[in-house]
């Protein structure tokens, strides 16, 4: 299996060559897919061979096998995300001057693989002065006491609540580093909600972990209203992630010539970045050029993970293939800051990233007057002035406060907190129909949203998804169905409430903690 030679050399964790009591040790951490590691072939300090009998790996905190014994065996075990702590019996002082270092091993299913690095050799003891961590196990109760008294110690403060937990440590590798604790957020409850979706069909009572006074029972207005007049149709139209590199030429005739021949190889561009993965579907790649620079967008599918991470990978592996295929690139760069990750954008807004969904309803005028104690007209009007008060602003949503349920609904179910600037955007859009009833839609454009990955699967997390049917594959367009729902019932409560001029007094009587 070919693996480009950018990717092989993430497997080095950067600054991990460091002196020790028995010579120097450094780290290899599997980014690639599970593996075994069937031989080490070679490791070279500035292109001189070490012995076999010097080098020894540490798989886990009590096993540590010579190389010649990995080496008449069958393998040993290289799991995904697992590091790999390499002792080297050498005597080297530590230097600030970068070292060559080189590895050649084999590991199935990928073969051979041989690549170098640069890396200075750290002083023995220099990590001491940092937060306590354990390479081989960093989730152990050990080391989160450790670093817990660490924590007390440096700002002279108890921890108490922070410390108390029910989730396993063990289940959060990849989700966070350093870990002392959590942090609890309330979580109410709002609905049920009437969903009449392509994948979201029935009621659902949602969970919302917010410490926002009035946010739940706004939304639970709304919720009541628009379930009424026959709850909220949703339909998830788009599915896009995207990593965007860039790459540098020349001049801009090398950049334009580049882009035809990316055109020219997309299927095996595509073969390529595919390989990384089982779920991720490279759909197409935009391109845009500037100056003497190429900015290509990746466009992907992927499942029900939200899909950065796995997107990043996909695409490195595609630039690896890319680079050492097409001469005439002088820089690259995995990301060009074109995929807006994290922030909002006008090209999310009009290309979709994450899932575009909109919800829409048909609310009887006799409900509003009822529920909200407003008429369709007054909706209507203020709408259209917040209209002109958007434009002016410059403002990436039309709505009133959809990232107010987003956020309430990614904290309880374990998405990702920070897509928010990006599911943030939303246009909304209202219209009297001729029985006197209003019509009201908000898209989404840029929903990010996973049903698995990531941070899914912890504890609350988990049950707050399960609660909703929305864990595990095959349930992120459901997911996405809901959240858009739940949106457009914030939108109708907050438009009623400042249309009738009830949001101050709502906001006395139920948001008020003093």
């Amino acid at each position: 299996m070919f693996v480009p030679s950018i990717l092989l050399k993430q497997l080095y964790t950067r600054a991990s060559l460091t002196k020790t009591d028995k010579g120097l040790s450094f780290s290899l951490k599997n980014r690639l897919k599970d593996a075994t590691i069937k031989e080490v072939k070679w490791i070279s300090l500035d292109g001189e061979k070490i012995p076999e009998e010097k080098i020894s790996l540490q798989l886990t905190p009590d096993s540590c096998i010579p190389v010649k014994v990995l080496n008449n065996s069958d393998g040993e075990p290289f799991a995904l995300r697992q590091t790999i702590t390499v002792h080297l019996d050498i005597d080297e002082a530590p230097c600030p001057e970068k070292r060559k270092l080189g590895i050649c091993f084999s590991a199935s299913p990928f073969g051979k693989l041989k690549f170098e690095v640069e890396d200075n050799i750290t002083a023995p003891g220099q990590r001491s002065a940092f937060i306590p961590r354990d390479d081989m196990d960093d989730y152990g109760e050990s080391i989160i006491k450790t670093r817990q008294e660490y924590f007390e110690s440096a700002t002279g403060k108890k921890i108490d609540h922070v410390g108390k937990y029910s989730i396993d440590p063990q289940a959060l590798k990849g989700n966070i580093e350093h870990f002392i604790g959590v942090a609890q957020v309330p979580i109410g409850i709002a609905g049920p909600l009437k969903i009449n979706g392509e994948h979201a069909q029935g009621e659902f009572v949602v969970p919302l972990a917010t410490t926002e006074g009035t946010l739940v029972a706004s939304y639970n207005r709304g919720m009541k209203l628009l379930n009424m007049s026959g709850g909220v149709t949703a339909t998830v139209v788009d599915d896009a992630m995207q990593r965007a590199p860039v790459f540098i030429f020349e001049n801009a005739r090398g950049a334009r010539d580049f882009v035809k021949w990316i055109k020219e190889n997309f299927e095996k561009i595509k073969e390529e970045a595919e390989a990384t993965s089982s779920v991720a579907k490279l759909t197409y790649i935009d391109h845009f050029l500037s100056n003497k620079f190429a900015f290509l967008r990746f466009n992907f599918r992927t499942g029900d993970a939200a899909g950065q991470n796995m997107v990043g990978r996909a695409t490195f592996a595609a630039c690896g293939w890319i680079l050492d295929h097409y001469k005439g690139i002088e820089n690259f760069y995995l990301e060009s800051n074109f995929a807006t990750d994290k922030k909002a954008s006008q090209i999310n807004i009009m290309r979709t990233r994450g899932k575009r969904v909109t919800a829409e309803a048909t609310i009887k005028r006799e409900h509003l007057l009822e529920v909200m104690r407003v008429d369709p007209k007054q909706i209507d009007y203020h709408g259209r002035v917040a209209g002109v008060g958007s434009f002016l602003s410059g403002v990436n949503n039309t709505g009133l406060h959809s990232p107010n349920g987003i956020t309430a609904m990614f904290i309880a179910t374990g998405q990702d907190v920070a897509n928010v600037s990006e599911s943030s955007a939303a246009m909304m859009y209202s219209e009297l129909t001729d029985d006197g009833d209003l019509y009201i839609s908000i898209t989404i454009p840029s929903l990010i949203v996973a049903t698995y990955g990531g941070g899914t699967g912890i504890g609350t997390q988990r049950e707050c998804l399960e609660l909703l049917d929305c864990y595990g594959r095959d349930r992120v367009y459901k997911f996405a169905e809901i959240v858009a729902s739940v949106v457009l019932a914030g939108e109708i409560s907050l438009a009623s409430a400042i249309s009738s001029s009830d949001w101050v007094s709502s906001h006395e009587q139920y948001g008020r903690n003093r």
